[in-house]
């Protein structure tokens, strides 16, 4: 088994290596950047410059008259190149033998073009030493930002996770055992209209009815806790805690509830119908002592093995929606927002984490099997 896990650990060198060259090649390529987002911000407003720390006579970009920069002539010049290094798209060079500060500013010293390749080279071999950058337009480095809006994914995610398994274990062998009868069958129908609901559809409804929207004020729309939290007693900073995170768990856990649930039905009816099954019932055992001595292990094994990739789609995939119906700001909307600006650094350094915690939770995804189940042997599968 140490071999395996190896070559897996290895396998995710490589991997990674392709992911972020694919992703890095195909933003590269597609139109827009944070320069023509930053022209764009201020064809608008003449004061969103300062989001990224500069002002609009320190970029040169006022007329003279000082009346400020509307951005109808787009980025000057010197203030363009200033970006393109600060991002890391270019490189002041100064002449031979110079021993001043390298600045734009000096006539010794001029603006060189960074070729896609080594700006790849740079960003892996930073990734590397977990060095994620900084936030093009936020001044906070990518690392902190992911840990800023972790708790709002960790809620959902594990959450959602816990709930789902919690009601779909048992739901599903009780339908397994009572399989054609009227409890199976109206079960049936509910599981398959909360898979059918889409997950925001349900969150408005939610929201609706339980709200304030048209109906009943209980719950809280926005973020995990009250504005006064850290005044609260422990057990009533546990119920507020609760209290907030209730319907967005509720609205996230609706499709993976219902997948689980069949898959865990179907699993049952798998290991019930086997020859063993049979063998255990003619020695007299229970059926409680069949089901949970000798079926659980066997058809739990594809269902418990797979909480880790299960938690991890939810906690990287499908909070998106959730975290905006009920102004969450988790990684979700991080993404989302970083992709909408093309912040690259948020983006990439995001991406590169993420990746990295889908490979290896992948590899714990299979400990998960051998812990469960013994008999099974990645390492002579492999050979």
């Amino acid at each position: 088994m140490g071999a395996y896990i190896l070559r897996r650990l290895l396998l995710v060198i490589p991997t990674l290596f392709g992911i972020m060259l694919i992703n890095f090649a195909l933003t590269n390529v597609v139109p827009g950047g944070p320069l023509e987002q930053i022209e764009a911000r201020l064809a608008g407003s003449g004061d969103s410059i300062a989001a990224i720390g500069g002002s609009t006579s320190d970029a040169g970009l006022g007329d003279g008259s000082g009346d400020g920069y509307t951005g109808a002539r787009g980025l000057s010049p010197e203030f363009r190149a200033q970006l393109e290094v600060q991002f890391g798209f270019a490189r002041i060079l100064c002449a031979e033998g110079f021993t001043g500060t390298p600045s734009l500013k000096n006539e010794a010293c001029e603006k060189e073009m960074i070729p896609f390749w080594e700006r790849f080279g740079i960003m892996m071999w930073n990734y590397a030493q977990f060095d994620l950058g900084e936030s093009y337009f936020r001044k906070i480095s990518v690392f902190d930002l992911v840990l800023e809006k972790m708790p709002v994914s960790i809620t959902l995610g594990l959450w959602s996770t816990l709930l789902a398994y919690l009601i779909s274990i048992p739901l599903g062998i009780r339908k397994a055992v009572k399989d054609g009868s009227r409890f199976d069958t109206w079960t049936s129908g509910v599981i398959i209209a909360a898979y059918a609901i889409p997950g925001f559809l349900f969150a408005i409804l939610l929201m609706v009815l339980f709200a304030g929207g048209s109906y009943w004020q209980i719950f809280p729309l926005r973020g995990l806790t009250s504005e006064n939290w850290e005044s609260l007693s422990w057990w009533s900073k546990i119920t507020d805690y609760l209290w907030h995170i209730a319907l967005p768990v509720t609205a996230q856990l609706i499709a993976s509830f219902a997948t689980l649930t069949l898959l865990t039905k179907n699993s049952f009816l798998d290991e019930i119908r086997k020859q063993y099954v049979m063998t255990a019932r003619a020695k007299g055992l229970s059926e409680s002592r069949v089901l949970y001595g000798h079926v659980f292990r066997n058809a739990m094994l594809i269902v418990i093995a797979g909480f880790p990739a299960l938690f991890l789609g939810v906690f990287f995939g499908s909070s998106l929606i959730i975290e905006m119906i009920f102004t969450l700001d988790g990684l979700g909307l991080l993404g989302y927002r970083a992709a909408i600006e093309r912040d690259y650094a948020v983006m990439f350094g995001t991406l590169f984490a993420f990746g990295l915690i889908g490979l290896v939770v992948g590899i714990i995804s299979d400990l998960m099997y051998v812990l469960i189940d013994p008999r099974i042997d990645f390492e002579k599968r492999a050979s």
